[in-house]
């Protein structure tokens, strides 16, 4: 009985050394994408693909400013969209169109441009705050040697309430990342293949040059196979210099849509 005892503990006592380096490695593929110290400009280009109906481009320039978790994205293309826009400031998120010169809320679920991404994929993910670690194996993606977390919601206002993410353990970047209903149900898979290392006086910040953004809820068969809908945002022009105060506001997308 006291070595079964002993073991236990000894293999706690292992988990919790374990655990704790997990929880470690998660902190910091959600802090790596951050930008907590500076400011973010970056040209976008999502790329809707619905199979049978071609694709659809969208051009765009986002502003962040995680410290206050403000951010702006200006639509510059196609022509029909340009002047639409989109503002997160305090704990709210607005839609600007331009045609009827109105702003309505929208939220971060909320489906960016009518694609397969959400309004949050395009800002901050907080793994460590709002999941906790249900399980954590680790496995091989590709090239990469992973950590595989299984996680769960700890608050009902993230998109998706369980998640599976491999996080690549020699840099701490999100390699791949599933969303999976309460019921266990896949939802969305995000393929994040490359980063860019971008330096400034501080540190060095990743971010993803292509994320590739699976429904896998909507798809069509076109021969024998079943094709999904898709969504390829690719990242260029990364700046982080200081912006203006007055980009994060209301006038600041009723001034560009004039433009």
């Amino acid at each position: 009985m006291k070595k079964i005892l002993t073991f236990l503990i000894l293999s706690l006592s292992i988990f919790g050394l374990f655990g704790q380096d997990y929880s470690s490695l998660l902190k910091e593929a959600e802090d790596n994408t951050a930008f907590y110290e500076t400011d973010f400009k970056g040209s976008y280009s999502i790329v809707q693909d619905k199979p049978g109906e071609g694709k659809n481009i969208t051009e765009a320039i986002m502003y962040r400013r995680d410290k206050t978790e403000q951010w702006v994205i200006l639509i510059t293309g196609p022509a029909k969209e340009k002047g639409k826009g989109y503002l997160q400031t305090d704990g709210n998120i607005f839609f600007y169109d331009p045609a009827d010169a109105a702003f309505t809320f929208t939220s971060a679920k909320d489906k960016f441009q009518s694609t397969n991404a959400n309004n949050s994929d395009f800002a901050p993910q907080h793994y460590s705050r709002d999941y906790e670690i249900q399980e954590a194996t680790e496995g091989k993606l590709g090239k990469y040697n992973c950590v595989i977390f299984k996680l769960k919601a700890k608050v009902n206002t993230v998109d998706y309430p369980m998640l599976k993410i491999w996080v690549s353990k020699d840099d701490g970047l999100v390699r791949k990342k599933e969303d999976y209903s309460l019921s266990g149900q896949l939802l969305r898979t995000t393929l994040i293949p490359s980063y860019q290392i971008k330096s400034t006086a501080n540190r060095d910040y990743s971010i993803p040059l292509n994320m590739l953004i699976v429904d896998n809820l909507k798809g069509k068969k076109i021969g024998d196979k079943i094709q999904y809908e898709k969504t390829q945002i690719s990242i260029a022009n990364v700046d982080f210099e200081k912006v203006k105060d007055s980009v994060y506001t209301k006038p600041y997308l009723e001034m560009m849509s004039q433009r």
